[in-house]
């Protein structure tokens, strides 16, 4: 009796095709396309009223490119939502255990999943970011101008904000598995506790606020964060991404997809 091996696929070659279904995956299912609107309703929304709402002068124009970072700070929770339910859906629905069969290589399903997620979010955000800023030029004139030469500088910070919101959110869902849970734990970092610590006026709950994630995305976005800087700002956001994502990969590798 002889026996055939089985071929010798690459791990290059396994993530590309479970990267093709996990985007399937994330663009079928409806919660996308509701977290996708949602996030362009408030970011074009308040950037066409933001418009219609500037002064008549062209005196003192101001740039459009100001709606896009502005109205990124509300929607980004609905970017990052998006991205965390694209990782906790599969433990609610107990999906998690056949797509486990069909990639058992668990780093490469976390990678794929990982970057179909946040690259999507990323991508939406920086395109909202646009139609804001377009909304926000046209309902405008002449008050608002739209230089070309700003466009990055404003289209730049929301594409980091996004990106490291989103691989926090990614990271959140693969370590706590509850879209509940990871859902709280998201809003208190990058929403909750930056703004209410330093209400209280305590220095070290001030220096507490400017250790989260969500202190470093409002000073890139708008800039009112006492005490941080660019480069503060950026260290904080890579750090909280990555450790949240180094651990839900521990814990994605070493313990049962059921538990």
């Amino acid at each position: 009796m002889t026996t055939t091996a089985a071929p010798h696929v690459s791990p290059g070659r396994v993530l590309a095709r479970t990267c093709a279904a996990e985007w399937t995956r994330l663009r079928t299912v409806r919660a996308t396309w509701w977290f996708a609107a949602a996030a362009a309703v408030v970011m074009v929304g308040i950037g066409t009223v933001a418009g219609l709402d500037a002064g008549p002068s062209p005196a003192d124009s101001d740039p459009a490119w100001t709606a896009s970072t502005v109205t990124a700070v509300p929607a980004q929770f609905a970017l990052l939502a998006l991205a965390l339910t694209a990782v906790t859906s599969d433990y609610a629905t107990g999906g998690i255990v056949p797509t486990l069969q069909w990639t058992p290589r668990r780093s490469v399903l976390a990678l794929a999943r990982t970057l179909v997620a946040v690259v999507s979010a990323t991508a939406l955000g920086v395109l909202l970011a646009l139609a804001s800023a377009l909304a926000a030029y046209a309902g405008g004139r002449p008050a608002l101008h739209l230089p070309l030469a700003e466009g990055l500088d404003a289209l730049g910070p929301v594409a980091l904000v996004v990106a490291c919101g989103t691989t926090l959110a990614v990271g959140l869902g693969l370590l706590l598995r509850n879209t509940a849970g990871a859902l709280i734990a998201a809003f208190l970092l990058m929403l909750v506790l930056p703004f209410v610590l330093p209400v209280f006026g305590y220095a070290w709950m001030s220096a507490i606020a400017e250790a989260l994630p969500g202190s470093g995305a409002i000073f890139l976005l708008i800039g009112e964060v006492p005490g941080m800087t660019t480069a503060s700002s950026v260290t904080t956001l890579l750090a909280w991404a990555g450790g949240a994502l180094l651990l839900g990969w521990l814990r994605f590798v070493r313990d049962d997809a059921n538990r």
